[in-house]
């Protein structure tokens, strides 16, 4: 059964975050009164709460989930239209001036989003319910998707007249595969079922209900948590760095990262195990 204990490291107003023992760290969005929707101050708690863990050495692998009815209903549209998407134009600054500060909240709203993706420890989405809008950004940048029957998704930013800004056009198309799925998906912003979601590869399972999805998502993160952390954050890192590069530029980084990496004692304690058929015990990172 997975335990967590919470952590003076990562105690936030609207994230409930928890480590267990074997390093599995539970990330909860907790604003279920407003249905996770995502003011500036869960994404900002969002990037300080993964920063954090890429330098936490006993964190090992994250499961990122959401309170009460759904993942998330996207964007808090109340606070956009006082925040900064919705300021109207002040008088006397001309436009230049405003766009400039303007390009500088979206690209720190990019930042907080990104900080999942640069997080080396790898992240497991939970998905019940609706995931709107910045919901698609956030799981993209995930490394695995499980989603429960109810759930489904819709990439909402034409509907209030804005194209996706924070992640979802960049990453989509690369977690799918499928360029002719994606725009359909982003310029309609039509409901997208967790069967569909599955087929096209945005998820990779479906479960039942929340319960059996977290579970699924704890047994994963438990899995993965058994392994050498160095080969786990090299993994993902090289996963990463891969797929923006080409296959030559991706080798030679790679040949270059694992001259480091295969240093590590976790190698020949891992061959050791396994030729004695025992379970091997990693330290931490």
């Amino acid at each position: 059964m997975h335990t967590e204990t919470t952590s003076s490291n990562y105690q936030f107003d609207l994230l409930k975050v928890g480590v267990s023992s074997e390093g599995i760290a539970h990330v909860e969005i907790n604003r279920p009164s407003a249905l996770n929707a995502f003011s500036t101050q869960i994404w900002r708690e969002l990037a300080q709460c993964f920063t954090r863990f890429k330098s936490d050495g006993s964190v090992r692998c994250v499961v990122l989930s959401g309170a009460g009815r759904m993942f998330t209903a996207g964007l808090d549209l109340k606070e956009a239209q006082t925040g900064p998407l919705g300021k109207p134009h002040e008088e006397g600054v001309d436009v230049a001036r405003r766009g400039y500060y303007h390009r500088l909240y979206i690209l720190e709203f990019q930042d907080a989003i990104s900080t999942i993706e640069r997080c080396d420890k790898p992240v497991i989405a939970v998905v019940h319910g609706a995931c709107l809008g910045i919901g698609i950004d956030i799981i993209s940048a995930c490394d695995i998707r499980i989603a429960t029957e109810d759930a489904y998704f819709m990439v909402k930013e034409v509907d209030i007249g804005m194209a996706a800004d924070v992640g979802t056009l960049q990453r989509l198309p690369k977690v799918v595969g499928n360029d002719s799925w994606v725009r359909d998906a982003c310029l309609t912003a039509r409901k997208i079922s967790s069967k569909e979601a599955l087929f096209v590869g945005l998820v990779s399972r479906v479960l039942s209900a929340k319960r059996e999805a977290m579970e699924s998502a704890f047994d994963t993160a438990s899995l993965i948590a058994s392994k050498s952390p160095v080969a786990i954050v090299s993994t993902k890192h090289l996963l990463n760095y891969s797929r923006d590069h080409t296959v030559q530029e991706g080798l030679e980084y790679t040949a270059a990262w694992n001259a480091l990496a295969h240093n590590s004692h976790d190698m020949a304690l891992a061959v050791l195990s396994s030729l004695k058929k025992q379970k091997a015990r990693f330290p931490n990172l």
